[in-house]
């Protein structure tokens, strides 16, 4: 990992442990809520890996808290102000590309925004997000293919594409120039299948 990602990860880390503890929940406890192994918790808490986004969704659906609230310190203010180039970098491809979180809302109905970049020939693959997911991108520059399971979506500069997240899906830049697009994700009801259980004492 680079620097900037070694920091990010230490950050993501303590605010798991943060949360957890805050829970009185075990490192099991979160593991099993989460569906991931004791060993990545453990990695993650100590800012040893850099996690896929896959694993830090089921992590904050577990703590019941949305995916930026991992990557971004807590805050009181009503307005969050992300600048250019502060945003979390939670995927970077092969040959370069970079999945960037610049802004998010507060659960139980999370809004993501994403800044993608996708180098020529790169291609990013998505497992189904939580039941009732949304996304919506728009692109912005050179071409992009999205498949949602079995369906595929042929995508120029300017066009827009809105689709169901909870299903198996891929983005795929099939042109010889790097493509660049936004997306908005909506997560609702973000941790509602752990919030009324017992915490571990």
């Amino acid at each position: 990992m680079d620097e900037g990602a070694e920091e990010l990860a230490r950050a993501i880390g303590a605010r798991v442990r943060q949360e957890r503890v805050s829970r009185a929940w075990t490192l099991d406890r979160l593991a099993e809520l989460a569906g991931v192994s004791r060993r990545m918790v453990v990695s993650v808490e100590q800012g040893a890996v850099n996690p896929s986004v896959g694993t830090l969704l089921r992590l904050s659906d577990a703590l019941g808290v949305g995916l930026p609230a991992l990557v971004e310190p807590p805050a009181s203010r009503a307005a969050r102000l992300t600048r250019a180039g502060e945003g979390a970098v939670l995927w970077t491809g092969a040959a370069g590309g970079r999945g960037v979180l610049v802004a998010g809302t507060d659960p139980p109905d999370v809004v993501e925004l994403w800044e993608w970049t996708l180098a020529p020939g790169e291609r990013h693959d998505t497992e189904a997000h939580r039941d009732g997911t949304r996304e919506l991108l728009q692109l912005q520059a050179g071409a992009l293919v999205v498949v949602v399971e079995t369906e595929r979506y042929e995508l120029a500069a300017g066009d827009a594409l809105s689709f169901g997240g909870d299903a198996d899906h891929a983005y795929i830049n099939p042109g010889p120039t790097p493509a660049r697009f936004s997306l908005a994700v909506f997560e609702p009801g973000v941790g509602a299948a752990h919030r009324a259980e017992v915490p571990d004492a």
